[in-house]
């Protein structure tokens, strides 16, 4: 190989590359948040081709998150990143990792559907939506924090995903009762519990997100420490 055949490792180029990635982040975001959007409203307007749809598509989010994983270690390799940028490709990694759980709870909800649409509606199935509405704004403020590096949203999520906590305890307990009042329901309401628990989960995965995003603009690691010593690490990260 002559001089001129070695390949250039430019800013612009490393610059070029972490862009390229962090894109392929906020695209995945992107498939993983319709999913679990088309797996519901399939679910609630019993509607199979949304749910077979969510359940086709969480192909292409497992196929970002190998390609991401690739394009990150490729920089990891050539680049030698230090400091932010090194937390910027580790996190994006990691970001991507919780973006398809997502999608697969998704598709696990676009399974459960399937099966629940085979059978006459219940009047519980309302109680769906306001746990959606919750998780998938979890979601959406999560990537935006990320996006942005904006920590104060990332910590404020702590708050929210509390709340969806709260509901979905409330949700179980209501679909338990359902149960023993209607036993001939029984695998729908079933499959309902499945349900939203995945949908608690996706809320749970959206928090990991933010807190990553925080670990990238901040440098500081608040996982398991709660909004009130995340706040303060932060500070000292800062500081």
């Amino acid at each position: 190989m002559t001089m001129s055949d070695k390949p250039v490792h430019t800013l612009s180029n490393f610059e070029q590359a972490l862009k390229e990635a962090r894109n392929d982040v906020l695209r995945m975001a992107s498939i993983a948040g319709q999913n679990f959007t088309n797996a519901v409203d399939g679910l609630l307007n019993r509607n199979s081709e949304l749910c077979n749809e969510a359940i086709v598509e969480d192909d292409e989010v497992n196929g970002l998150e190998r390609s991401i994983d690739a394009a990150s270690f490729e920089i990891l390799i050539r680049y030698n990143p230090m400091a932010g940028d090194l937390r910027e490709v580790l996190s994006g990694m990691k970001i991507a990792n919780n973006l398809e759980r997502i999608s697969d709870e998704a598709e696990s909800i676009a399974r459960r559907a399937r099966k629940i649409l085979k059978h006459p509606e219940v009047p519980e199935i309302r109680l769906i939506q306001p746990l959606y509405t919750m998780a998938f704004d979890l979601l959406q403020e999560s990537v935006r924090s990320y996006s942005e590096g904006d920590t104060d949203l990332g910590l404020s999520l702590y708050e929210k995903d509390r709340e969806l906590d709260k509901a979905y305890s409330a949700t179980i307990k209501q679909l338990s009762k359902a149960i023993d009042k209607d036993s001939s329901q029984v695998k729908t309401y079933l499959h309902m519990i499945f349900i939203v628990r995945s949908i608690e989960r996706v809320g749970d995965h959206a928090v990991n997100i933010a807190e990553d995003g925080i670990f990238v603009e901040s440098a500081a690691d608040v996982r398991h420490l709660g909004p009130k010593k995340a706040a303060v690490e932060i500070e000292e990260q800062l500081s």
